[in-house]
């Protein structure tokens, strides 16, 4: 699996890092995880607001952090 952080760097987008890490580790999930902070990229993904979250090519979520429970479902 493969979870990708889209965001320049701001405080939502180093908390979506850490609720992604958290839930992936609490599931056992055997999962890469990488930050991309390239305004290119992230509009590649179709993504205009940041921080997004891509798992396996799929956006699941923009413009917000969701919870870790809303984390664990988006990964399962």
């Amino acid at each position: 699996m493969k979870i990708q952080i889209l965001g320049p760097g701001c405080a939502k987008c180093t908390k979506l890092m850490d609720t992604a890490t958290t839930a992936a580790k609490e599931l056992g999930l055997d999962c890469e995880i990488e930050k991309i902070s390239d305004l290119n990229q992230i509009m590649g993904f179709g993504v205009m607001m940041t921080p997004g979250l891509v798992v396996d090519g799929e956006v699941k979520s923009v413009g917000k952090v969701p919870s870790l429970e809303e984390m664990k479902k988006m990964l399962q």
